[in-house]
């Protein structure tokens, strides 16, 4: 797992700190310096379209810095990416190694979340921005399909120089205290070839007034820019009206998913594209759209398409425009993924205000019968805190939000005013929807949105926005059990494992139990430290199966195993007569088991072992062995299976590691590999505190790999003699 450039005792970030975070970069650096390093591998490489992610301070999510070649708007619902979701950028940064995606179908069979959003064909390489241990983002560069199927030297090695280039100068920028972080909202780099010879386009413009067929230039953004006369014609609009704008919205009959779906598609992809609207009443225009870097051109003429009827062709009054179904899409593909409660309020705060217009966002729920904000976006601590807790009696639009059965969407400042006289405005926020989150019935909580200016919230928003708030709905109630069961795991476990470990004279001690990543089910790994009459047992096993069923029989086996060492039951024996009880119980689950005997008068340990994953020993000159023992038979299979014990000497100093298979399992690598890697990191360790030491093994667990199962570890010392 990278580690994300830290800049200090941020705690996170703050969405409301102006246009960048933290302190600004001083004299010499600037992210504009990144504008040129962007330019210069687009230019190498021949990339249509150009993303830089950066991590902010104290976060373990990227965020989009810099954004060349495509409008804001159709990069927003990637504005944030957490590590833990997969995308292409997340593996590619968390893992250190490129991802190439050589087609769409590549897309969508690796990350179908991604591939349902942009159904367009294209290639795409992710490249991590490392410097030395450090990563400080990540570069996305797309191209059409004309681009080669692998990725080519120069290209290779233009990106690789652009990573270089990049890491070298957020470290310097960094080291001298002025670091160089991600804004608030991306940069947008310009890629205008520079100022037109007016001559010439003069004549561009007497040329193009000439023709009886419409010219029309939409920028990357989708504005127009220019339009001719006789476009103008043909879609009945003066140019005035068009200039500046997206045509959608000032043209209503256009305003359904046609043109923004193809508008898109030519951004991404750089192919020309066409398709056919009517013109209320009756008139039937063709739109062909030609990408290139700097804009679309559109040209546009009356349709001869046979067969086509206004009824056919003509979208609705109110349509839903293709950019919000793409946001919708992609929220509840991202909503999938989320587990926890504050997994849902994440993914929706980081998502939903880069993607809806929204300037400002609020995540309500109750309890007992107070307003508690679970999550927000766009507005200060200071203000939050004076709504959170507030008792769900008082006339408040947010506690409203909590009882209503249905929406409410205040236009403008005088309409909010009206209905709530005495309610807290944030800044010059002037519109406000209040959404309520159901899901089968039940009030799980609320949305808030709220707008910088005046909004109408024309049916077809207020239809999507009441969708969005379905999906969050649905996401925050399967979260709430999640969480409700895995507390519930939690404490359930807690409780089967020793609450702690005997004090021993001459042994010190340390243990540790992580549960995996994810799942709500309960895992059998458990550990145990038994003082006998005569000698010390240490024991570590894992129960097959994480459920309720494993839980229940690793509490038999723990119990079984403290039994026996109680009764200093040789390692062996124990171990035979524990299988004879697991056999006998017939559970059908089958536990692995290590038993470690200390003598520690004659420094020697007695080891016996049922399928379990071998210790390892480390001297105290620091070499460091693994203990091979008859790995024997898996507890609770063959009643008459014997365990054989064998002996090592346990010199003072030395320390003596057990754990589960957790711990050295990662998926397509061999386990003998991980086994003696472990075996080096303990050897090369230097701390005097033994639970330093076992800190820093889960700790590079947690980073090498998605932790599939659990882990317990138990560290022993025979503490030398001085």
């Amino acid at each position: 797992m990278p580690q994300p450039a830290d800049s200090g005792p941020d705690s996170g970030p703050d969405f409301d700190s102006g246009p960048g975070l933290g302190p600004g970069p001083g004299p010499g650096f600037g992210l504009g310096d990144l504008d040129e390093l962007m330019t210069e591998v687009m230019r190498d490489t021949g990339a249509s379209i150009g993303v830089l992610y950066l991590f902010p301070p104290g976060v373990d999510v990227l965020w989009l810095t810099l954004v060349s070649g495509v409008s804001p708007r159709v990069a927003a619902p990637w504005a944030r990416a957490p590590l833990d979701i997969p995308s292409p950028m997340a593996d590619a940064v968390r893992r250190g190694h490129p991802v190439w995606l050589g087609s769409q179908e590549e897309m969508s069979a690796r990350y179908p979340q991604v591939g349902l959003v942009v159904p367009y064909d294209f290639t795409l390489a992710v490249l991590p921005v490392t410097g030395g241990p450090r990563t400080w983002g990540g570069i996305a560069l797309l191209w059409p399909v004309r681009h080669p199927p692998r990725l080519r030297p120069h290209d290779s090695e233009a990106i690789s120089t652009f990573c270089r280039k990049t890491a070298r100068l957020l470290e310097v920028a960094h080291d001298l205290g002025r670091p160089l972080l991600p804004p608030r909202e991306p940069r947008i780099l310009s890629t205008s070839s520079g100022e037109a010879d007016p001559s010439r386009a003069a004549a561009a413009l007497r040329f193009t007034e000439r023709l009886p067929v419409g010219c029309c230039e939409l920028d990357l953004d989708g504005r127009v820019t220019f339009i001719n006369s006789a476009g103008a014609d043909l879609v009945g609009t003066g140019w005035a009206a068009l200039v500046g704008n997206y045509p959608w919205d000032v043209l209503r009959w256009l305003n359904g998913p046609a043109f923004e779906d193809r508008y898109r598609f030519a951004v991404i992809t750089r192919r020309s594209t066409s398709f056919t609207a009517v013109r209320p009443p009756d008139t039937p225009l063709h739109f062909q759209l030609y990408p290139g870097d700097g804009g679309i051109s559109v040209h546009i003429t009356p349709s001869r398409q046979e067969g086509a009827t206004p009824r056919e062709a003509a979208p609705s009054d109110e349509p839903v425009g293709a950019m919000g179904l793409y946001h919708l899409t992609h929220m509840s593909a991202v909503l999938a993924q989320a587990v926890g409660v504050q997994d849902v309020v994440d993914l929706a705060a980081d998502q939903i205000v880069p993607g809806f217009g929204a300037q400002g966002l609020v995540l309500l729920m109750a309890d007992e019968g107070r307003l508690r904000i679970i999550g927000h976006r766009g507005y200060s601590t200071g203000f939050i805190d004076r709504i959170d807790g507030e008792p769900l009696t008082t006339h408040t639009p947010a506690a409203r939000a909590l009882s209503a059965d249905a929406p409410t969407f205040f236009p403008t400042f005088t309409d909010f005013r009206h209905e709530y006289p005495d309610a807290p405005r944030y800044r010059n926020r002037s519109a406000w929807a209040f959404l309520p989150l159901t899901a089968s019935g039940r009030s799980v909580g609320a949305l808030v949105l709220s707008y910088d200016q005046p909004r109408a919230f024309a049916p077809a928003e207020r239809a999507l926005l009441s969708s969005l708030a379905g999906l969050i709905a649905q996401a925050l109630a399967r979260a709430r059990l999640y969480d409700a069961k895995q507390a519930l795991a939690h404490a359930l476990q807690t409780s089967l494992l020793p609450h702690a470990l005997p004090r021993i004279r001459g042994l010190d001690v340390a243990a540790r139990y992580l549960p995996a990543d994810h799942g709500t089910d309960i895992g059998g790994d458990f550990y145990d430290l038994v003082r006998g009459t005569s000698s010390i047992t240490a024991a570590i096993g894992d129960v097959q199966g994480h459920n309720t069923a494993a839980a229940a029989l690793m509490g038999q086996v723990r119990t079984a195993v403290h039994a026996h060492a109680t009764a200093d039951t040789p390692p062996g024996e124990l171990l035979a007569r524990v299988n004879t009880l697991l056999t006998e119980l017939d559970a059908g689950l089958f536990t692995s088991c290590l038993i470690a005997r200390l003598d520690l008068t004659h420094h020697r340990v007695h080891l016996a072992s049922a399928g379990h994953p071998p210790a390892l020993l480390r001297h105290p000159g620091g070499a460091t062995e693994v203990l091979r023992v008859p790995p024997g038979l898996l507890l609770g299979i063959d009643p008459d299976r014997e365990y054989p014990t064998t002996e090592f000497p346990l010199p003072p100093g030395s320390v003596l590691a057990l754990y589960t298979d957790g711990l050295v399992e990662i998926p397509g690598t061999d386990i003998e590999d991980i086994t003696n890697a472990l075996a080096l990191r303990i050897g090369q360790d230097q701390s005097r505190d033994l639970g330093r030491l076992a800190d820093a093994l889960i700790h590079d667990a947690e980073q090498s790999a998605p932790r599939l199962d659990d882990i317990a570890l138990l560290l022993l010392r025979r503490r030398a003699v001085s």
